[in-house]
């Protein structure tokens, strides 16, 4: 069966669709199969990453490693039982139709709470949640008191992940392997960015997640999204000298992939 891996987080902003592209890719450029999924069925960042793409290679003439996107399929209403929820029916359908033909299905959840997101949780073997480097974040993940050295509890989307852990206990599936990443880091080492790690440090003992080394602010990704690229294209593309800067985010992506563990995958770009 394929390997799912969900990217959620309650919040818009958070780098979800830039990460969910290069895990996609860098999954791809290491030869294997990856079928993908956005359940942002308003906004769909993630599905025009996927467009820019192939719209971009069309034009260049150029055939890059990359993910396979899916919309989900249309369900016929009339064929729901009692009961039935057609958000469920409907990512029910497009897993089992992606699991047969991918190593690896990754799905890009919305920056809110929706059903579908609900859902997608509770299918997770591996979470990777991207978190700014801000407290404003944080309280998604838990509350603190006034100066951040104290955790008073968890946070609606500490919740639904434990909710999402017990619908997977109860159907005997095995545990979630939630990852925590630290998003859009400053390069300075401020009061603020020492008390955020510290936190999550404290909060990943409490609730169970692993916190895994992230991605700095760089404009590279905000340029790169136009033409759905990531890191691991620029080469192809005719860059023959990356800037120090791509040369430090590759490495953050490389560290990112080793940290996921994610079965059958050895690091080689």
């Amino acid at each position: 069966m394929a390997h799912i891996i969900v990217v959620g987080n309650e919040k818009g902003g958070a780098g979800k669709s830039t990460l969910s592209m290069h895990i996609a890719t860098a999954l791809a450029r290491m030869g294997h199969r990856v079928g993908a999924l956005d359940l942002d069925l308003r906004q769909k960042s993630f599905g025009s990453y996927a467009a820019n793409r192939q719209r971009y290679c069309e034009k260049a003439g150029l055939t890059l490693p990359g993910p396979t996107y899916h919309e989900l399929p249309e369900i016929d209403p009339e064929t729901l039982q009692e009961g039935e929820n057609i958000y469920d029916q409907r990512l029910s359908a497009a897993v089992s139709m992606l699991e047969a033909d991918n190593d690896f299905i990754l799905i890009d959840c919305p920056g809110s709470h929706t059903r579908l997101s609900q859902v997608a949780h509770s299918l997770a073997d591996t979470l990777v949640t991207p978190l700014n480097d801000s407290f404003v974040d944080f309280d998604l993940l838990a509350k603190v008191n006034e100066d951040a050295e104290k955790i008073l509890g968890p946070s609606v989307y500490s919740e639904m992940v434990w909710n999402a852990r017990q619908l997977r206990a109860q159907a005997g599936l095995k545990p979630i392997d939630w990852i925590v990443m630290r998003n859009r880091m400053g390069a300075q080492q401020m009061v603020n960015k020492e008390k955020m790690g510290k936190a999550l440090d404290r909060l990943a003992k409490r609730i169970g997640f692993r916190v895994a080394p992230g991605f700095n602010e760089r404009v590279v990704f905000r340029e790169l999204f136009p033409r759905g690229l990531t890191l691991l294209d620029l080469r192809d593309i005719g860059v023959k000298q990356l800037n120090i800067s791509n040369v430090a985010a590759r490495q953050e992506l490389r560290d990112l992939i080793k940290a996921l563990n994610l079965p059958g995958v050895s690091i080689d770009f």
